[in-house]
């Protein structure tokens, strides 16, 4: 693992990760101890300053919300495979519904997924606070990850090249 040493703050350094993510696996823990995962739109860190939480849209009914107020401990998951780029992401979720932030957050691609707009009144958020997040980070591209492969496989055992950072989001 390597160690932190930019001048970034933990919670810059997250966002600088995440923000061109589109897409993030959340992990949710279902009634009977099951890890259930799905995708959710992240949110538009140009329309909000990362400031230790996430901001996901859903509707109040849905399942996830259930599991969320059961258990509120969730993973995200985001990638970015050109970049050999992939980030774990773990905090404590709750429902919101405040219809201001809910304006404040949309972009009309959610329509995709809440045919109804932003008026629909089912229509929630999803708060992660972040409490911890792990990335990982190697050369990108095909030749990155041939040369990760060709050292590893030449190393007897060394790890490649790359960074593995734990962050604290406190």
């Amino acid at each position: 693992m390597s160690s932190h040493t930019e001048d970034k703050s933990d919670k810059k350094l997250l966002s600088d990760k995440i923000k061109d993510i589109r897409m993030a696996m959340m992990t949710t823990v279902d009634p009977d101890g099951t890890l259930h995962s799905r995708p959710m739109a992240s949110q538009d860190f140009k329309a909000l300053e990362f400031d230790g939480d996430l901001w996901f849209m859903t509707y109040a009914s849905s399942h996830k919300v259930t599991e969320v107020q059961q258990h509120q401990q969730v993973n995200l998951s985001y990638s970015k495979p050109g970049d050999n780029l992939y980030v774990s992401v773990t905090g404590t979720a709750q429902l919101v519904r405040d219809r201001q932030k809910i304006k404040d957050l949309w972009n009309p691609i959610y329509k995709t997924w809440f045919p109804n707009g932003e008026d629909d009144p089912d229509i929630a958020l999803l708060k992660v606070h972040v409490n911890s997040a792990e990335y990982w980070d190697a050369p990108s591209g095909k030749m990155g990850f041939l040369s990760i492969i060709t050292k590893g496989l030449a190393s007897h055992g060394e790890k490649p090249a790359g960074e593995d950072v734990k962050l604290d989001i406190h």
